[in-house]
């Protein structure tokens, strides 16, 4: 087992992505503390880990609330005595189809205060204990909208651009202390948020579901979604010893999305 005796915390664990990455985490022998605003998929997530035998424990948290995230990381680490592994999944998704002449000051703020700073936050509360044992590995997760940009999605964008940053920066900062700072960058996962955002745009733009999916699927060279496991596996790379000269680094797991993205643009 990779993650065997490791304390992993992991945001946005309820639901996609975060699911994914704590059901396999929980299987690779960590103990998975799973941190979002929704409390009763947390627990349903948790409790699924435990009957399969793992060991997992959910908390609610708003991680753009600084008080909820320092009572999060306090909680754990009362419970835990470490943290070994901590995963910044959490996200808002885009906020409507506005260009920036018409962006909502409260929308950017929200995207924003999610996305980033409680990236930044959750990662400073988690650093005291890492600096102090001089351990730790840290995996953001940042999405192929922060490496391009996307008309009507500024606010994820630059979010998702800032979390890239965010990551190499504290690579700097931190490889001193024996600790990685790693990022990973999916393209369209295939959770039910993105179906449902799909159907809510297709409906908008007058086109059909499958339509709309077909179109976006011709800018994939493997012509299909990425699975929440697949990210899942990738996390499971960075966060674990198998990947212990690397740090700083961007993983794109894209289904070869910026491929053919070069292709059309040459």
């Amino acid at each position: 087992m990779r993650l065997k005796d490791k304390v992993a915390v992991i945001t946005g664990g309820g639901t996609g992505i975060g699911k994914a990455i704590s059901s396999t985490f929980a299987s690779e022998g960590a103990t998975v503390v799973i941190a979002a605003r929704t409390l009763s998929r947390l627990e349903e997530v948790a409790e699924g880990i435990k009957s399969r035998g793992g060991k997992a424990k959910a908390i609610q948290t708003d991680i753009s609330d600084e008080k909820q995230v320092r009572g999060m990381v306090a909680q754990t680490l009362d419970e835990y005595g470490q943290i070994d592994i901590l995963v910044n999944n959490s996200a808002a998704p885009p906020t409507g189809d506005l260009n920036v002449v018409d962006m909502i000051l409260e929308d950017w703020n929200m995207v924003l205060n999610v996305n980033l700073t409680g990236t930044m936050l959750c990662t400073r509360e988690v650093l005291k204990d890492m600096i102090a044992r001089k351990s730790g590995s840290i995996v953001n997760v940042s999405s192929a909208a922060g490496m391009s940009g996307s008309p009507m999605r500024s606010a994820y964008c630059v979010s998702k651009w800032g979390i890239i940053g965010l990551t190499e920066t504290l690579a700097i900062e931190v490889g001193e202390y024996n600790i990685r700072v790693n990022c990973i960058s999916p393209a369209a996962t295939n959770s039910e948020r993105f179906r449902n955002a799909i159907r809510a745009r297709a409906q908008t733009i007058g086109l059909s579901y499958e339509e709309l999916m077909r179109r976006i699927l011709s800018a994939y060279s493997l012509k299909r979604l990425i699975e929440p496991s697949e990210v899942a596996a990738a996390a499971l790379f960075l966060a674990s010893d198998d990947s212990s000269a690397i740090t700083g680094h961007n993983l794109v797991v894209n289904c070869g999305f910026h491929i053919m993205h070069t292709q059309e643009i040459h």
